[in-house]
């Protein structure tokens, strides 16, 4: 396969990219094939995650080089999709651990921080030594933790205590800081604070035993008063509104690294495909074979266009994401199914890949809410009745 090809990129989309974008996303395709894909097997198979990679991606400048920016200073909304894509053809944990710093959290800060806080923090956001992650859902609240939220903030002379737990979070462990999401005890308000991970009361704990997001390294928190300055506090997010507003640019990712995973299945079962033998012929010229590439690649076309779409029309209401996460989540469990599929036995071995992304595909049918909670969200908007509720 060339530098940059996609595979089911049928309305080309990808052709809309820059010179200077294909150029730096070629040299982050050959920077994870050369230096990343080498040690994934064992790595998944342990456990150990990939944040010594962290770096030396920074140094690529995939955020920040003059040559990728736009008026605004910032990378095209359709560029830092094909970035997602490219981390998670590769695998979902090098996207999580890329993409959990120079989105997610950077755009919690960008969103919520003061002028002040921004520029204090932003340069070591990009090149990693401002590292971060971003602490919302609870052991018992889930889909559910805007209607539960049960960490809590107090307030003090000198400033906030916090208490309570978090679960489920990514990056925790490899992470300089945590934003914790909080309610006020004395008040309305949902309030964000930038918490050193060091900090007295913080407890972190890796969760154990997962069979998909291996090299994530998920953790369990413990908040045991806490003790947060004002300064760390987040200004500008006060509700769980604030939160969606924060997070409504960062909505399309999901399709993005739906269709980034396809793709790496696809390309691992066409290349086994072709090469193996059954019957004296490689087995890609069958007909049962053909149907199982061609419907991965089907499935990789329409999530890559929902993933555009979104990208370039940017979402401005909370309905929505939840239509995108479902589809994207359907098509993506379907393809690494017929990927693995196509490999028969030998699907089931790391050293073919496809297994990784059929593991993987767990954790995203599952992150940002489960396809039953999707569900209802959608339902509750089409019929204006609630589901959640008796």
């Amino acid at each position: 396969m060339s530098a940059l090809e996609y595979p089911g990129d049928l309305l080309g989309f990808s052709q809309d990219l820059t010179d200077a974008e294909r150029a730096k996303l070629a040299s982050l395709r050959a920077f994870l094939d050369e230096n990343v894909r080498p040690v994934l097997v064992e790595r998944w198979e342990s456990g150990t995650n990939l944040a010594d990679f962290r770096r030396p991606l920074a140094d690529l400048r995939l955020q920040d080089d003059p040559a990728i920016l736009g008026p605004d200073g910032r990378p095209r909304p359709l560029y830092r999709g094909f970035v997602t894509l490219e981390l998670c053809r590769l695998d979902l944990a090098m996207s999580i651990t890329y993409g959990g710093q120079v989105g997610m959290f950077r755009t919690l800060i960008h969103a919520g921080g003061s002028p002040e806080q921004i520029a204090d923090w932003d340069p070591g956001i990009l090149d990693f030594s401002f590292t971060g992650c971003f602490a919302l859902t609870e052991p018992e609240h889930g889909s559910d933790v805007a209607g539960g939220l049960a960490t809590v903030a107090r307030r003090t002379d000198e400033g906030w205590v916090l208490d309570g737990a978090k679960r489920w979070i990514g990056n925790a462990t490899i992470s300089d800081n945590i934003v914790v999401i909080a309610r006020e005890a004395d008040g309305p308000r949902v309030l964000a604070f930038v918490v050193p991970a060091d900090a007295p009361g913080v407890t972190r704990t890796v969760i154990p035993h997962k069979a998909a997001a291996r090299m994530v390294h998920n953790a369990d928190i413990t908040l045991e008063g806490v003790r947060v300055p004002e300064e760390r506090r987040l200004p500008r997010i006060e509700s769980f509104a604030d939160i969606n507003r924060a997070f409504r640019r960062l909505r399309a990712e999901i399709a993005w690294c739906a269709a980034g995973m396809q793709l790496g299945a696809y390309e691992a079962a066409a290349d086994y495909a072709a090469t193996r033998q059954q019957f004296g012929r490689p087995i890609a010229g069958f007909q049962l074979v053909q149907d199982k590439l061609v419907r991965i690649v089907a499935n990789i076309a329409q999530t890559l266009a929902l993933a555009v779409r979104t990208t370039t029309h940017p979402i401005a209401d909370d309905v929505s994401p939840s239509l995108i996460k479902l589809v994207a989540a359907d098509r993506l469990r379907e393809s690494v199914a017929l990927a693995r599929e196509t490999m028969g036995g030998n699907g089931i071995l790391l050293d073919e890949d496809a297994v990784r992304f059929f593991a993987d595909a767990e954790a995203i049918y599952t992150f940002e809410g489960t396809r039953e909670i999707n569900t209802l969200i959608l339902g509750r908007a089409l019929t204006g009745l609630s589901a959640f509720t008796h």
